[in-house]
């Protein structure tokens, strides 16, 4: 026999037993919407981490207070960051003054109070830091102005609300003007932010902000000459000078602690971040895919077992084969190409069945949809190399048979 009648006949076969085909197939078809599913998903959440890196800021770096022990430095890892109240305003306005590669820096003083309007009341974040914020951050403002240095300066009671915090207290009235309490400190309304969503956990539109002199000297309860910060977000002037800006600061503090030991403050590069992040998030996708693809081989496991169980039926038809003229190398062909078009066939509804499910996902999750063409193609060679590699032993087993024995049986 030619090829193409191989491949007739072995369609044919299978067709006449459809149910237990299709049942054989399943493994393949779950092993391969698994390794698809879950490598598009895990490439998605890995856009999805890296565009909350970017909503936060380009270029940026972070001054924090403390040092670091125990891991490396820029790693996600709270719990090694050793606190201290070692960073002032003044830091700020030194980094900004005297660092060349630094465009904008923003110092940050945040805590947490019950913000009041009438009878509306809520939990806000509120952060106390400069005009440069939005551009630091990457941040708009929707209606009315952020405040000014002249506001910074006076100690002025004014604020700019997040978007969801201006829904919570006004819903759809606008706040413009209108007077908010904190602490029982009454604040003008000078502005609302743009919605920019939740990041990194999250949400950046549950915020208020007001000048961080008039945080530091009259809600946090401490006036100080220059009032302590909790972070200082610098932005370099661009990505290439991110690292000059790194080290630049890093001289540049240390000469105003007067430090010659240990640092009392860290710097963060976003880059830093990001990188940890990609490499959780690629260590993530590795273990998915890995754990997706035991079920391609347990799917070979199937065809090889279905296969065998099939030789053992169809003994005398190979017999009756081999008896009026067929070679060891059809039967052998015949069967391998069953076990081919079972894997196969069972791979393109495993794409179908992952790519679905990949939408799916995307449509029900902030998640985008990325169908990865490697993983496609992989899963499809993998498993057209299963059938052929877990075909080849009933394969062979078939093509030894005895035709005289086949016959008898």
């Amino acid at each position: 026999m030619d090829f193409l009648e191989s491949v007739s006949m072995a369609g044919r076969t299978l067709s006449a037993n459809k149910l237990r085909s299709g049942l054989t197939m399943l493994g393949i078809i779950i092993g391969n919407a698994s390794v698809i599913a879950m490598v598009s998903v895990g490439q998605g959440a890995q856009r999805f981490v890296n565009q909350q890196f970017q909503s936060l800021g380009t270029n940026l770096l972070f001054v924090v207070p403390g040092v670091e022990r125990g891991s490396q430095a820029g790693a996600i890892a709270p719990n090694s960051l050793v606190l201290s109240n070692s960073l002032v305003l003044a830091d700020a306005q030194a980094i900004k003054e005297q660092v060349p590669s630094v465009l904008e820096v923003a110092p940050e003083k945040t805590d947490s109070f019950w913000v009041t309007w009438g009878s509306q009341d809520t939990q806000v974040t509120v952060t106390g830091t400069t005009p440069e914020y939005t551009s630091v951050r990457n941040s708009a403002v929707a209606q009315g102005q952020f405040f000014s240095d002249v506001d910074v300066q006076r100690n002025n009671r004014v604020s700019v609300l997040g978007a969801e915090t201006a829904r919570t207290l006004f819903g759809n009235r606008t706040p413009l003007g209108e007077k908010i309490r904190i602490r029982n400190l009454s604040f003008r309304v000078i502005g609302v932010m743009a919605p920019k969503g939740a990041a990194l956990g999250r949400n950046q539109d549950e915020a208020l902000f007001v000048p961080i002199t008039t945080m530091a000297n009259q809600l946090s309860g401490r006036r100080r000459r220059s009032p302590t910060v909790q972070t200082i977000a610098v932005s370099a002037r661009d990505q290439s000078s991110t690292s000059a800006a790194q080290f630049q600061i890093t001289n540049l503090l240390r000469l105003r602690h007067k430090i010659r030991g240990e640092d009392d403050f860290t710097v963060r590069s976003q880059q830093d971040l990001l990188q940890t992040a990609d490499n959780i998030t690629g260590i993530a996708i590795i273990v998915l895919a890995t754990t997706a693809s035991i079920s391609l081989l347990v799917g070979g496991i199937g065809i090889m077992n279905i296969m065998l169980v099939s030789v053992t039926e169809r003994t005398q038809e190979i017999g009756l084969r081999k008896a009026i003229g067929a070679t060891c190398n059809d039967v052998l062909l015949q069967f391998t190409i069953e076990a081919v078009i079972l894997s196969t066939v069972g791979g393109l509804f495993g794409i179908a069945l992952g790519v679905g499910g990949t939408l799916v996902v995307a449509a029900l999750t902030p998640i985008e949809a990325v169908i990865s063409p490697v993983a496609i193609v992989v899963a499809v060679g993998v498993s057209g190399a299963i059938g052929l590699g877990f075909g080849v032993v009933p394969a062979r087993s078939a093509a030894r048979l005895d035709p005289i024995l086949a016959l008898r049986s």
